[in-house]
């Protein structure tokens, strides 16, 4: 029986959808309304304040996941969607969408690193 990397590819792909349909909205919500209306503090989003929380490694190592799973979804879902308008190339589609999801990866890797 040949392996597939698909159990893989899903797992990220759940994962990520998951954790942006949660956080999505609490996330508009705070951005968009909360604070704009006055129910919470204009500084609760203040540079020092969040530069304050990801000084804590494991709010750190939750953030990456978050950026990481997000990123994977996204891949996998634009990926779906070239080939639902009609780009059939799937192998290239894939190496040019998972491609970027790793390179995003990386890149918030390196960013989390370097504020410390």
């Amino acid at each position: 029986m040949a392996r597939s990397h698909k159990p893989v590819i899903w797992s990220l792909f759940a994962a990520g959808g998951t954790l942006a349909a949660f956080l999505a909205p609490v996330l508009i919500l705070i951005t968009c309304l909360a604070v704009p209306l006055g129910l919470l503090p204009p500084d609760i989003l203040s540079y020092e304040r969040l530069y304050g929380l990801l000084q804590i490694p494991l709010l750190e190592l939750v953030l990456f996941a978050v950026l990481l799973l997000i990123a994977w979804h996204a891949a996998h879902r634009i990926r779906i969607t070239a080939h639902d308008l009609g780009i059939r190339n799937d192998t290239m589609v894939m190496i040019v969408c998972y491609g970027i999801a790793a390179a995003g990866t990386l890149l918030a890797m390196l960013a989390l690193i370097g504020l410390n």
